[in-house]
């Protein structure tokens, strides 16, 4: 029987396993697609069918780079921190960050089906999906981010081993040893302090306007500010949103490494230029933090283990 291509998406989708895979169940089956279902899962590459719906919160973030130019940021979930910690799970992991630096793809969508570097004959989803298949977890390339510097260089910084990852972007005329360190101190700096913007310059007056509402809202609430003028209400309003942006905003923040405990990272990277006879500026910057804003399932570790048992 002559196994077309609709067959085969067909199988995939109901599997969750590779295209070439497919196809050859398809084949060894005669085209039969219960059979074919059945084959997938006895050779173990269905597995990511009843594993897809939980939830992966745990995992690692990783940075590709590509000399001083141009580098990639990935964040793959697992199941458990004990897969993250599976040298299995970190090499495809690694590979995942290979993938997207050299990757032209504008969307998580577009990178997936790409081919995937390892083997062109499957897809970036088909290496995902065979993985699950090996490691028995459900697994998810959650996203990912290239930048290429214009004028200048970027920097790396993964902490935890993997549960942050940074990329520092920074337009500069000079790019040394010198300037390098100061970056990638910068990007430590924003894995420990998870700045949002680089600066009050990039603050959206959508941003500062909600922050102004909630400040009124606390003022209004306060005993102390009972009865007061408006003018001072405002003036109140004002003094805490500024102080806020000072927290949210990068060059605004006190240097994590500061030795008088009051220079601000604008400070650091003013004398950083200085010393080196250059222009510098932050131009941007990533972090992605492994599980950010993904609900964890909390389940009792016994009850957990005995589901893996009885599956």
């Amino acid at each position: 029987m002559a196994i077309t291509a609709g067959m085969v998406k067909e199988l995939r989708e109901m599997t969750g396993a590779g295209m070439m895979d497919c196809k050859k169940a398809l084949t060894e089956t005669n085209g039969d697609m219960d059979a074919a279902v059945e084959f997938l899962r006895k050779n173990g590459q269905a597995k990511a069918e009843k594993k897809a719906g939980r939830i992966a919160a745990e995992g690692l973030c990783r940075v590709a780079m590509d000399g001083d130019k141009c580098a990639a940021v990935v964040e793959v979930n697992s199941e458990t921190d004990f897969v993250a910690k599976n040298e299995d799970f970190q090499k495809f992991v690694e590979d995942v960050a290979a993938q997207a630096v050299s990757s032209d793809a504008a969307d998580l969508d577009a990178f997936l089906a790409e081919a995937w570097k390892g083997d062109a004959s499957k897809t970036v989803r088909d290496a995902l999906v065979d993985k699950v298949a090996v490691i028995g977890e459900n697994l998810n390339i959650r996203r990912f981010e290239k930048v290429v510097a214009g004028n200048g260089c970027v920097v790396s910084y993964v902490h935890g081993g993997g549960r942050i990852g940074v990329i520092v972007e920074a337009d500069t005329n000079v790019v040394n040893d010198a300037v390098k360190e100061a970056l990638t101190n910068i990007a430590m700096q924003v894995a420990a302090l998870s700045p949002k913007y680089v600066s009050t310059a990039d603050v959206s007056e959508e941003y500062k306007a909600h922050e102004k509402e909630i400040l009124m809202a606390q003022i209004a609430q306060d005993p102390k500010m009972a009865g007061k003028p408006e003018k001072v209400i405002e003036g109140a309003v004002t003094g805490r949103l500024n102080k806020e942006l000072k927290e949210v905003c990068l060059l605004e923040q006190v240097y994590v490494k500061a030795e008088d405990g009051k220079q601000t990272v604008a400070q650091y990277i003013a004398q950083v230029a200085k010393d080196n006879g250059a222009d510098l500026a932050v131009k941007k910057f990533v972090r992605f933090e492994t599980g950010e804003g993904i609900e964890k399932k909390e389940e009792n570790f016994a009850e957990e283990v005995a589901k893996q048992m009885n599956q």
